[in-house]
């Protein structure tokens, strides 16, 4: 089970969080504290497990974003890697080569990409093709109720 999953800048800076485990606030940022300092400070050579509190952290740089996930001792780090890899080709496929400005401006698409993902800590969605057409229709479905909405706002 994924317990929380992280993306960290090169510089610290918390870019998403989704919690899978219930910490906190206090342990979350504990915890962001922590886990920061111990993956940025490692070297690039080094692998990309870390044991932390008797869970495994798995991580991956792509360009300047670290994707983080938290696992439990048993579960399969490759795995983990592999389903960090597909989070970030259905971002590229999204955004067109996502970037880090992608998800600060767009942070909410990049939440709906990962909850079609990821439910409750299991992976939920292996196809790239479905994920993609369910965030279409969530999108298109966005723009209908802004229209909705400013026709109500103009006419009322």
């Amino acid at each position: 089970m994924i317990h929380f999953v992280l993306l960290i800048s090169r510089q610290g800076k918390v870019r998403l969080t989704k919690w899978y485990s219930p910490y906190s606030q206090k342990e979350r940022t504990k915890v962001i504290r922590e886990l920061s300092g111990m993956i940025l400070s490692r070297g690039p050579k080094l692998c990309n497990f870390v044991e932390w509190r008797g869970y495994k952290v798995v991580y991956k740089r792509y360009a300047s974003l670290y994707f983080c996930m938290c696992i439990d001792q048993d579960d399969n780090e490759l795995e983990v890697l592999e389903i960090i890899h597909h989070f970030v080709e259905i971002l590229d496929r999204y955004f067109g080569s996502v970037c880090e400005l992608d998800l600060i401006f767009n942070f909410h698409k990049a939440y709906y990409i990962l909850d079609e993902i990821l439910i409750a800590g299991e992976l939920q969605e292996s196809s790239k093709k479905t994920v993609a057409r369910l965030i279409a229709a969530q999108v298109l479905l966005f723009h209908s109720f802004i229209m909705q909405y400013i026709y109500i706002r103009i006419y009322s």
